[in-house]
């Protein structure tokens, strides 16, 4: 019997045996050595190493000789580039902007962020005749409302450091955060909580709830939020829906190819 045979689990082909090692290895946050390359894919240990073989030479993995490790290759990030471009960010996330506004009754919006600042791109209105919308195609800088907020509190500390540094904070409203002092601790708290909430910082009278969403590096890709006028989105109302767009949030980013890393702390090496 060939050691391929000896594999546990349903046949698989070789296509798709190649494909379940380059996931893995993308799945990492770190290089991963050939054991526990086939751990995660289920392959025996000589077949993954044929394989890893096979995509080093094809340049889909690199391999460093002195750790024994594999890493994304460049035949590999030239496919992932071009996917990148290729996606739809707005197409992805529609159904679930409808489905977060049907349940909860207010406005869904979707904004994307362009360099410092932060721009609504769709949006799925209330079915309520008191309601709020949002102007598509406008720019928010990165500290006002809670969508802008969002963004910012997800980016690395290096970044929130330079746009504190940078820019001004200029208020939209009387409510908008024009402290840097404030902002940081604004932000700590966003980081805690998995969600930005603003009352009238924006938008005088409006308040809503944000959380952002990630491309399939990591990167920000943008937020989510759910809007309405202010005397119903009470803080009360605004706590109980932050739970409901982080959740529509973390399911636009797998969507989008994200994958949170959960696994830091395990050995990496074979």
């Amino acid at each position: 019997m060939s050691v391929d045979e000896q594999e546990t689990g349903p046949s698989r082909s070789g296509i798709a045996r190649a494909l379940a090692v380059i996931d893995a290895v993308a799945r990492s946050p770190q290089p991963l050595g050939v054991s526990r390359i086939a751990r995660e894919t289920g392959l025996s240990k000589a077949v993954a190493h044929r394989i890893l073989r096979e995509l080093v030479s094809g340049r889909f993995l690199g391999f460093d000789e002195k750790t024994k490790v594999y890493r994304l290759g460049a035949g590999a990030l030239n496919i992932g580039l071009a996917a990148m471009r290729e996606l739809d960010v707005p197409a992805v996330a529609h159904r679930h902007l409808v489905a977060l506004a049907e349940r909860t009754g207010q406005t869904a919006t979707l904004s994307l962020r362009q360099g410092w600042s932060r721009v609504y791109v769709d949006q799925v209105l209330s079915p309520h005749e008191i309601r709020m919308s949002v102007a598509l195609g406008s720019g928010h800088p990165l500290h006002a409302g809670s969508s802008s907020k969002a963004i910012l509190a997800a980016l690395p500390d290096a970044e929130v450091a330079d746009y504190i540094a940078h820019h001004r904070l200029d208020g939209v409203t009387d409510a908008t955060i024009t402290s840097a002092e404030a902002l940081r601790q604004e932000i700590a708290r966003i980081r805690r909580l998995g969600y930005a909430a603003s009352a009238g910082e924006r938008q005088s009278g409006a308040a809503s709830v944000a959380a952002a969403i990630h491309g399939a590096i990591g990167q920000v890709v943008g937020s989510i939020s759910v809007c309405g006028p202010q005397d119903m989105l009470t803080r009360s109302r605004r706590e109980a829906l932050g739970a409901q767009v982080q959740v529509a949030a973390a399911a636009i980013s797998t969507d989008l190819g994200f994958r949170p890393d959960d696994e830091t702390a395990e050995e990496v090496a074979g």
